[in-house]
């Protein structure tokens, strides 16, 4: 795994910034992609809040609670989104997550496929982050539970006398659900787990990430 050095562990706005810029790259090669991997690139390109975005938007299309979409709907989420997808590739991606052919895919399957892959034990730190602060054991967290618990004061703007703690927790509140004006400052523990799936996308080594996690939660 490496030496691990405190000093050189990467901040988590760094790393998100590395990560949108790697994307653009990647989707600006001109080389054909798996429609799932551009919308992927796609999503990453706009960091942590584009799978969260894209989350949100099919859970808002969900009024039955069934966690599942046909087809228009699906294509008139894509479409709403902004992401750059062709009517071809919308329906390419439908199609490998319709296994039975039954016209409805499974919105949580299709979401996890999207978002980076994750390693057990990260998985395991960023649930004991979420646990942590979710106090009522409710499965979702608020700005009163983050208080105390998650630390604004590494923050850039912090330490430049820029913005006060209840400012950037807002501001972190609101990283996990978008930031296209849907916002109810709740987070549930899957755009938890898919912000920090795209924050783990751009750090390698597993005890840089498990570090940042006891740093920024206190664990």
């Amino acid at each position: 795994m490496g030496d691990f050095d405190e000093t050189n562990v990467p901040d988590v706005f760094e790393t998100e910034a590395d990560l949108m810029e790697k994307s653009m790259d990647a989707l600006n090669t001109g080389e054909e992609q798996d429609p799932i991997l551009k919308l992927r690139l796609l999503c990453l390109s706009r960091g942590a809040t584009g799978i969260i975005g894209l989350s949100r938007q099919f859970r808002n299309m969900d009024d039955d609670g069934s966690k599942t979409l046909n087809l228009e709907e699906f294509v008139k989420g894509m479409e709403e989104s902004g992401l750059d997808c062709t009517a071809d590739e919308i329906k390419e991606m439908f199609s490998k997550f319709d296994y039975d052919n039954s016209g409805n895919i499974n919105m949580t399957e299709f979401l996890v496929a999207l978002r980076p892959p994750l390693s057990q034990s990260r998985l395991d730190i960023i649930d004991e982050a979420f646990n942590k602060m979710d106090n009522s054991g409710n499965g979702v967290i608020t700005l009163d539970d983050i208080k105390g618990v998650y630390s604004a004061e590494k923050h850039p703007k912090y330490i430049s006398g820029e913005m006060t703690e209840d400012e950037i927790l807002t501001k972190f509140m609101q990283s996990f659900e978008g930031g296209r004006g849907n916002e109810d400052n709740q987070v549930t523990k899957e755009e938890f787990t898919n912000y920090y799936s795209v924050i783990s996308a751009s750090i390698d080594n597993d005890e840089y990430f498990e570090y940042m996690m006891k740093q920024a939660y206190k664990l």
